[in-house]
């Protein structure tokens, strides 16, 4: 915006230094007509030529001066907006502070709205880093990403966009991240999604930002239908989107604070189309480690492959493990298995003897900034680092998502499970609901937020995660 505007200023006619040089060539012109008559016919003419000479001489001199005069002038319409840096803030030209915002207004879909609208945030010395535009029927939505200074208070940017003539306006604080286009963004999040059926809802979070997601499978548990059944093309309502998702059940995003628009929802439908298309997958990475007593274990990632294997798992179990997990009847332990190992819901580690056998699991599932994380160790295993090691690699792997903070809820008396959990040498929080202890873990080591966030959470339609 700031090379647009010198640019125009440089075009701009200079009517006043026009006027003083019509102005000196008459002059000039009468001027040697004066001298010509009087040389010709007057005694004095080789004195009053020198004299034309003189003055001709001054004013081209004044004339060149008042020329660099004005080409050195700045423009007189300079806002003297900063050049984007990829801070959240940084200093501006100036030496001040600035902010990074992300910005969407409506403005009538007329020549001359986006113009009058730029030029106001120009005049609060804004500049426009990134610019959208999502076209409505009623009108356009613009979608900026603004450097304003940091001395700008949110209310003072509002009112005047609303000056200017825009309505319906959103805005938000932006960092780093922001600054990427939309093009790039979008190849980097289909990217995530093909690599991993678990990464759908987090592209869609980062997407669209706050809002909840909640995925619901065809069916329950117990075998009730659950899902409602979507279009094929989906459903775009003002607040609300629902799609099917690739499972067989239905993916319902919500955004009360912003309204999605047309553009959003193919960008969205295109990833949920990528993903169904891909079917599930899971990265084929594979970890070997040594335990202290000599035996190797293999760590790699679980998915619906592994429901056989897990249910022979818990066949060997004690009703104890089973119950310090599952919280609840034993013998519904069996029935979370192809809820825990779907991708679409969390990632799933899972521990290999060198002769195959599954010995332990480790969930991490999706609930916004709260995701859980749940450890299941097979008796004749515990007690060797397993549960830890586990742990130690699913908080990691929230950390890379995103993931503000990982909470397990157990009991006070499974004591290896909070141990695993202050082995991680990161912030806890201890809290007590009805008899079962709940830890919280914050793998950016930053205290919680005081005021909650809208958050990701996906159900499976029977209360259980």
């Amino acid at each position: 915006m700031t090379e647009a505007s010198s640019a125009k200023s440089s075009r701009r006619p200079h009517w006043r230094r026009d006027i003083v040089e019509l102005a000196a060539l008459f002059t000039a012109v009468a001027a040697a007509d004066a001298v010509a008559n009087t040389v010709v016919h007057g005694p004095r003419g080789p004195v009053l030529l020198c004299s034309a000479a003189v003055a001709l001489l001054a004013t081209a001199g004044f004339h060149i001066w008042w020329s660099r005069r004005h080409e050195n002038a700045p423009p007189p319409t300079d806002t003297g907006a900063t050049a984007p840096s990829s801070a959240g803030r940084a200093p501006g030209a100036d030496g001040q502070e600035t902010a990074l915002w992300r910005m969407r207004t409506t403005v009538r879909d007329e020549p001359g709205s986006l113009a009058a609208l730029c030029t106001a945030l120009g005049a609060h010395r804004v500049d426009i880093l990134s610019l959208q535009t999502h076209p409505l029927s009623d009108g356009t939505v613009d979608e900026f990403l603004l450097r304003a200074p940091g001395a700008l208070t949110p209310a003072e940017l509002t009112r005047a966009v609303a000056g200017a003539g825009g309505t319906h306006s959103w805005l938000e604080r932006a960092d780093a991240h922001d600054l990427v286009d939309a093009p790039t963004r979008m190849l980097g999040l289909a990217t995530r999604t093909a690599l991993d059926s678990a990464e759908l809802p987090l592209s869609l979070r980062q997407l669209l930002g706050r809002c909840t997601i909640h995925s619901v499978p065809a069916r329950s548990l117990r075998g009730q239908p659950l899902a409602e059944q979507v279009p094929t093309e989906g459903v775009l309502e003002e607040h609300l989107m629902k799609f099917r998702d690739p499972s067989g059940g239905s993916l319902t995003i919500e955004r009360p604070q912003l309204p999605f628009t047309p553009t959003e929802f193919a960008r969205v439908r295109a990833l949920v189309d990528l993903d169904a298309r891909l079917g599930q997958r899971v990265p084929p990475r594979r970890d070997v480690l040594t335990l202290p007593e000599g035996n190797e274990i293999t760590i790699r990632r679980a998915d619906t492959s592994d429901l056989a294997a897990a249910r022979e798992m818990h066949d060997r179990c004690s009703s104890k493990t089973l119950g310090l997990r599952y919280h609840g009847p034993v013998g519904d332990a069996d029935r979370y298995l192809g809820h825990l190992l779907s991708p679409r819901f969390g990632r799933t580690l899972a521990v290999e003897t060198a002769s195959g056998r599954l010995v332990a699991l480790g969930h991490l599932l999706w609930d916004g900034d709260e995701t859980e994380v749940a450890l299941l160790v097979e008796d004749a295993w515990q007690q060797r680092g397993i549960g830890a090691e586990l742990l130690r690699r699913l908080v990691a792997m929230a950390a890379e998502a995103g993931c503000e903070s990982v909470y397990a809820v157990t009991q006070a008396s499974n004591t290896g499970m909070v141990a695993a959990m202050r082995g991680l040498r990161l912030p806890l929080d201890y809290q007590i609901e009805e008899g079962t202890l709940v830890i919280t873990a914050r793998p950016t080591g930053r205290p919680a937020a005081r005021e909650p966030q809208e958050s990701i959470r996906l159900h499976d339609g029977s209360g259980r995660r």
